[in-house]
């Protein structure tokens, strides 16, 4: 297991590798903001940062940028602001989970409690406004902030919708597309934006962004049903616990045959121990674990298909390899 993961890392570190100093610049910058003079804040801010975990969304934005035109110093700080945002979703996600491991470690609500869990989110947030405001022009600001308005749409519409067996799959897309595409497709409109790119430029990156996000939240529900927690460093299993519906459970409700979907049903409201194994069962029977990959592989085929009028470079390379690894990838 320990091998698999070491693979992964190394296969980022080369997608990675065009943007590795900006990267790292990011994350300095990053480490600058999560401090207090407060010892059990730094304590909670040491905490967070080894939530960071792949950097989909700072390399995303730098990608871009490196693809469409120059890096500016502004990116290193766009880089951290929306890792800033990202790990402020994990923060709040997971007390809404009830979550207890997050990177392979014990969650911030399991250590410290939800009110801290909660303060914590928003004190990640504060952050990443703070470093927009140190930006010459207000752009990024209210884009991060629309940005965080919509994250937090998704995430009221998918607890809103917590045991809706009538959830379609237009639904979930919409939730999905709110709570996860939108800040891959902001990373990747900023990262255009302030390297000067056109506004046709800009409209393709952001397509390849929120398409990207798409197949990522597909997968990651994917992995939630079939994942393994040791290998995914995070509780898995939340999602039927929790009652949210993920596309292959929507898509087994629509094909299944009566007997299955009642089944299917029983299983998602029942408290049985084998419940999982039930569904895991009746999800294969009807192929919507299938079904939901070749739904993640259709955006990832039309993230690619965004790139396709970029000019060839190292950074275009990464970021079409890059749509292929949210796809194959076991964490």
């Amino acid at each position: 297991m320990r091998r698999d993961s070491e693979r992964r890392v190394l296969r980022l570190a080369e997608l990675y590798a065009p943007i590795a100093a900006d990267l790292e610049r990011a994350q300095g910058i990053l480490a600058d903001e999560l401090i207090s003079d407060q010892a059990f804040i730094s304590d909670l801010c040491h905490h967070v940062r080894q939530f960071h975990g792949k950097l989909l969304r700072p390399a995303l934005l730098l990608l871009s940028a490196r693809a469409t035109g120059e890096l500016r110093p502004e990116h290193a700080v766009l880089a951290a602001v929306v890792e800033l945002v990202h790990i402020a979703t994990l923060v709040h996600d997971d007390v809404l989970d009830e979550a207890d491991i997050r990177r392979r470690a014990a969650t911030v609500n399991r250590l410290w409690g939800n009110e801290r869990a909660v303060l914590m989110g928003d004190f990640l947030y504060s952050h990443a406004f703070h470093l927009c405001s140190s930006l010459p022009t207000p752009l990024a600001a209210r884009l991060v902030g629309q940005t965080a308005v919509t994250v937090c749409e998704g995430e009221m519409m998918q607890v809103a919708n917590r045991g809706n067996l009538a959830l379609t799959e237009a639904e979930y897309l919409d939730i999905i597309g709110r709570k996860t595409a939108v800040l891959t497709e902001t990373c990747c409109h900023l990262g255009a934006y302030y390297a000067g790119a056109d506004e046709a430029t800009v409209a393709r990156l952001r397509t390849y962004g929120h398409s990207l996000g798409l197949a990522f939240q597909v997968v990651d529900d994917l992995l939630d049903l079939t994942g393994d927690e040791s290998e995914a460093g995070k509780s898995l299993r939340r999602d039927v616990c929790e009652g949210e519906l993920t596309l292959p459970v929507i898509h087994a409700l629509r094909v299944a045959p009566p007997d299955r979907r009642a089944a299917l049903v029983a299983a998602l409201l029942s408290d049985d121990p084998q419940r999982d194994r039930t569904v895991g069962h009746l999800l294969r029977a009807t192929e919507s674990l299938a079904y939901a990959e070749g739904v993640a592989r259709e955006y990832v085929a039309s993230a690619r298909a965004a790139l396709a009028d970029l000019p060839p470079s190292p950074a275009r390379e990464r970021l079409d390899a890059l749509a292929e690894f949210v796809v194959a990838r076991r964490a």
